[in-house]
């Protein structure tokens, strides 16, 4: 018995020496965070590259580290520099690859050349292409293969096809049809490991049907493609397997990375299995690196840093009350875009609104890192029936699409997580599906963009400016008329 207890050691310990760990650190949507930020819960910092950088050099040695796009634009340093800030910090902290997101277009074409031109890492994406040539861009590669640990590691990049300002000089082509054509030229090569990295979620409820290929990579590409790693949508998915391949999404403004743990067969290096772990980047625990936050500070711009106003409490991005989807942050918003507008309802996007509005003084910063968007006001005249057609578009069961000024509307969800039994009152009013209803909301959303995809369907004649106050200017106007209060939440509510 002793002897067979010894044999069976023997072969354990054989079997944990061929197995090889290697890891991947992995972020998406930084939207250009370079710093710390307090956390309105906590009041505690959290975030930012010099808290990553920090992790980094804890962790092992021979890592390699990926995002999953939109780094571009979000706060007053990516949007003054047209993105090239964030990829001066991306090259620094020596990111190997990022692929395409849909806000790298936020600054038109002629944005999108200098930051490939500028960036030091791999920019990896099948599907993004010249559209007069169908050749892809300088800089820009569907794949590359690392060798971290002794291990090859390909990665795959599938750009998001939904830029955020329309694109003449490029295009964009389905993301399963460009891995099925790459696949087979990356196997010649016999990696260890195949990674897509995709700049959309497997679990979106955001941006309409615009994910939906993310969990058939799975299905259609069992055992070829190992690990999913996933932006776009803001979500935080950790050990998400479907056949066998892991999904990973790592939420959004630097606030945490994913640690994932690959473990391949030292022997035949064969892909064993993968493993990821969020690390949120709380500087109580990680520390700042001290190069990497000289170089972020070095980036700061001048000039933003003037008090507009202030508020008496926080303007959340979330309710806290699991009944009301809708919250005070962009009620607010509504409330102004009304105001200025005069018309029966304003419909605001709840993306495009990124963080708390925090309490007490708010300055051209906050703002900007709060609606970092040029976005103009849209008015036009639908009649019941498509307005209703457009609330509906943005329930889902635990969250809205949208907020309104002057509309509430309460709705059930069904076993299956089917939205029933819309109730809108338009104005304290139910709705008439015959009337005409004067509606306005941001120039992004009217023009069927991303989550407005239902505006699509109104007729462009129908869809006039109104004024010329980009949204972020109302804001700004708003604080500067006077202190801010929270406008209550209750006006989208799932009826459990």
């Amino acid at each position: 018995m002793k002897k067979l207890s010894v044999l069976f050691l023997v072969f354990a310990l054989s079997v944990v020496v061929q197995a090889k760990d290697t890891v991947i650190y992995h972020t998406s949507d930084t939207h250009g965070f370079y710093y710390a930020q307090k956390d309105p819960a906590t009041g505690q910092l959290r975030g930012g590259f010099a808290a990553l950088a920090a992790v980094l050099k804890k962790g092992p040695k021979n890592y390699l580290l990926l995002d999953s796009g939109d780094l571009a634009n979000g706060t007053v340093e990516a949007k003054n520099s047209k993105g090239l800030k964030s990829v001066e910090l991306f090259n620094a902290m020596h990111y190997d690859a990022v692929t395409i997101g849909n806000h790298a277009f936020d600054f038109k074409d002629p944005g999108v050349a200098p930051m490939l031109e500028k960036a030091q890492f791999a920019v990896l994406a099948a599907n993004f292409y010249l559209a007069d040539s169908l050749k892809r861009p300088d800089r820009v590669e569907p794949y590359k293969i690392f060798v971290r640990n002794g291990v090859k590691i390909a990665i795959i990049g599938l750009a998001n096809r939904n830029p955020t300002q329309a694109t003449q000089k490029y295009t964009f082509t389905p993301q399963l049809r460009e891995l099925e054509n790459i696949l087979p030229e990356v196997e010649k090569q016999n990696p260890n490991v195949v990674v897509a990295l995709v700049h959309d979620s497997v679990a979106d409820d955001k941006h309409g049907m615009q994910g939906a290929y993310v969990a058939d990579i799975a299905r259609q590409f069992p055992g070829r493609v190992h690990i999913v790693l996933g932006g776009h949508a803001h979500k935080i998915i950790q050990n998400k397997t479907i056949n066998g391949t892991l999904f990973v999404e790592s939420g959004c403004y630097t606030k945490n990375v994913s640690k994932i743990t690959v473990t391949t067969d030292d022997k035949t290096g064969r892909f064993v299995r993968a493993e990821s772990e969020l690390v949120p980047l709380w500087i109580s625990k990680t520390g700042q690196d001290a190069a990497i936050l000289k170089i972020a500070e070095s980036l700061r711009e001048p000039g933003v840093d003037e008090v507009l106003g202030e508020t008496t409490a926080v303007l959340p991005k979330h309710s806290g009350n699991p009944q009301f989807l809708d919250n005070a942050l962009d009620n607010w918003v509504a409330e102004i875009g009304k105001a200025y507008t005069g018309v029966d309802v304003f419909i605001t996007n709840t993306g495009g609104t990124r963080v708390d509005m925090p309490k007490g003084p708010i300055t051209k910063r906050d703002i900007i890192d709060i609606h970092p968007f040029e976005n103009t006001i849209t008015a036009m005249a639908v009649n019941g029936r498509m307005l209703k057609r457009i609330v509906k578009s943005g329930l889902s069961q635990n969250r809205t699409r949208f907020a309104f000024a002057g509309l509430t509307v309460t709705f059930e969800v069904n076993k299956r997580g089917k939205v029933k039994n819309v109730q809108i009152l338009v104005n304290g009013q139910p709705l008439q599906n015959r009337k005409q209803y004067t509606i306005a909301t941001n120039s992004f959303i009217a023009e069927g963009r991303s989550e407005g995809f239902v505006f699509k369907s109104i007729p462009a004649e129908q869809k006039k400016q109104v004024g010329t106050q980009t949204v972020r200017g109302l804001i700004e106007n708003a604080l500067r008329a006077g202190p801010v209060s929270p406008v209550p939440s209750g006006r989208v509510q799932v009826v459990k």
